[in-house]
């Protein structure tokens, strides 16, 4: 059975407990900065061809579950920009209790999720990948 890698020079271990407690303070420091411009970074305005995807989603049936508190799922549709992300089949698994239940029937284990046709995919898929899984076809 392999062991732990330990340090073998006596001030080895205290090199790397300062090198660890400078990580996180600079973490620290830097984190709140860059918090302030995600989630709550206003999304670009959709293209016609976004638009025309988030609508095309709807219409076939695909299901997007997530959590308003999901950064990955916020990602996921800012992927859409606005107003194309409001258009999305998208079910709000934690607002509510409604929300709740509808996830949980749903055995919703991960955020986002999609559903189509029977199958789940998880983690934020590119517009690319929904367009295939969906059969989509572009107007150009």
């Amino acid at each position: 059975m392999p062991s732990a890698h330990r340090p073998t020079h006596p001030g080895s271990r205290r090199l790397l407990q300062l090198g660890a407690g400078l990580l996180l303070a600079g973490a620290t420091l830097v984190a709140p900065a860059a918090w302030a411009e995600g989630p709550t970074a206003k999304p670009p305005a959709s293209t016609a061809e976004q638009l025309r995807l988030a609508d095309h989603l709807k219409r076939v049936g695909m299901i997007f579950y997530g959590a308003w508190w999901c950064g990955h799922c916020q990602h996921q549709k800012a992927l859409f920009g606005t107003p194309a992300e409001a258009q999305l089949p998208y079910v709000e698994c934690d607002k509510d209790d409604n929300g709740r239940q509808r996830c949980n029937a749903a055995k919703v284990r991960a955020y986002p999720s999609w559903d189509y046709q029977g199958e789940r995919r998880e983690g934020v898929l590119s517009l690319d990948e929904l367009k295939l899984w969906s059969g989509y076809r572009s107007s150009r």
